[in-house]
């Protein structure tokens, strides 16, 4: 079989050409004009990040993506899912306002801002997953199905569950619906916080089950009746309604290969990846810890597996930063992701996801 190229530069800059113009040459290089975009709708995937964390993309790479997209005749737009998790983009005005307040506006970007599940985390569509082994029926913002093309642009860098998050991450995860992430991160159902419920109703108001009910004004949940959608979770003021999180890491990552395959399955995509600021955890995490590495460059392919190993690669052959939690935690696993994270395997997504034809593990890459 044929390796996949993986097209690579460097974060040098000089003074004919500065690191937003290197992106461009890069992903124009990599061939993105192969593409047809004429007139086509065009999400890209980005992670606006969590107020309070500093290490996600610059919206500046953004706006070289949207660019090309444009100069190409598409119609760009910039799009994640909201969160399972309590936090500041759990609901599609929160999410705007945390990715405006991050940088990312329709001035600074040239492309609007669309959050793909909707609202209140519901506005999914059920695509079916050829060969999935645990998912069967994918839920995937609608908005980013709507899409003709798409195209991740994600921050290469450590996860806490997933050993680190990449192109597949970004896409798999980020996609689904809070339906969707909770059928990724969870074997069970969501459970309610007596202490915290105050007894408002608005749960069981937008239960489409009957699954929950009170007792003593605080809301329990059926977990004979609840189908897991999570709905309960976007409409509790207070967050009383927890997500359960108990699936294993290597089943999560399995479950995280069938949603990108259910995203990229049957229309055009491309894939850009750029291992800077690589924080040990998640862009979700309201705080950033320091880099574990030196920031190594910028990646694009039109095969995310590829993509994904050639970044993990690179980051491997890093020496850890002093006073990172790489260099605490020290190199005895010879890889850096599992000595930050020793209770994760990334190579289950890859090797899940080549199982399920996502791409190739076996790359070239093209310096340029």
């Amino acid at each position: 079989m044929e390796k996949s190229k993986v097209y690579f530069t460097n974060m040098h800059a000089t003074g004919k050409e500065n690191l937003l113009q290197k992106l461009h040459r890069l992903i124009k290089t990599a061939g993105i004009d192969q593409i047809n975009f004429d007139k086509k709708y065009t999400a890209i995937k980005i992670h606006f990040g969590e107020p309070g964390n500093l290490a996600f993309l610059r919206p500046n790479y953004a706006k070289v993506t949207a660019d090309i997209v444009k100069e190409l005749g598409g119609k760009p737009f910039l799009t994640d899912c909201n969160t399972l998790y309590v936090g500041n983009r759990k609901d599609a005005l929160e999410h705007l306002n945390s990715a405006y307040l991050n940088g990312f506006s329709p001035f600074s970007t040239g492309c609007h801002v669309i959050i793909g599940d909707g609202l209140k985390g519901t506005d999914d569509i059920l695509i079916p997953v050829e060969g999935g082994e645990y998912v069967k029926e994918a839920k995937i913002g609608r908005a980013i199905m709507d899409a003709d093309v798409f195209i991740s642009l994600s921050h290469f860098k450590g996860h806490e569950a997933a050993g680190f998050g990449g192109a597949l991450k970004n896409i798999g995860m980020g996609c689904g619906s809070r339906a969707g992430k909770m059928e990724m991160h969870s074997s069970g159902k969501p459970s309610v916080s007596a202490e915290d419920c105050i007894g408002c109703g608005m749960c069981a108001k937008n239960c489409a089950h009957g699954a929950i009910t009170f007792t003593d004004r605080k809301a329990s949940i059926n977990h004979n009746i609840c189908v897991g959608c999570g709905r309960c979770i976007g409409v509790c003021a207070v967050d009383a309604v927890q997500p359960a999180s108990d699936e294993s890491n290597d089943i999560l990552n399995k479950k995280i290969a069938e949603y990108s395959l259910a995203v990229l399955n049957g229309r055009p995509n491309f894939h850009i990846s750029l291992v800077i600021d690589v924080s040990p955890y998640c862009d979700c995490h309201a705080e950033n810890d320091i880099a574990i590495v030196p920031d190594v460059g910028m990646f694009a392919s039109f095969d995310p597996v590829a993509l994904d190993i050639a970044c993990a690669d690179a980051v491997n052959r890093q020496p850890a930063i002093e006073g990172s939690l790489l260099e605490k935690n020290g190199c005895k696993h010879h890889d850096h992701f599992t000595d930050v994270s020793p209770e994760t395997n990334w190579r289950v997504l890859i090797d899940h996801a080549v199982k399920l034809g996502l791409g190739s593990k076996e790359y070239e890459l093209v310096t340029i």
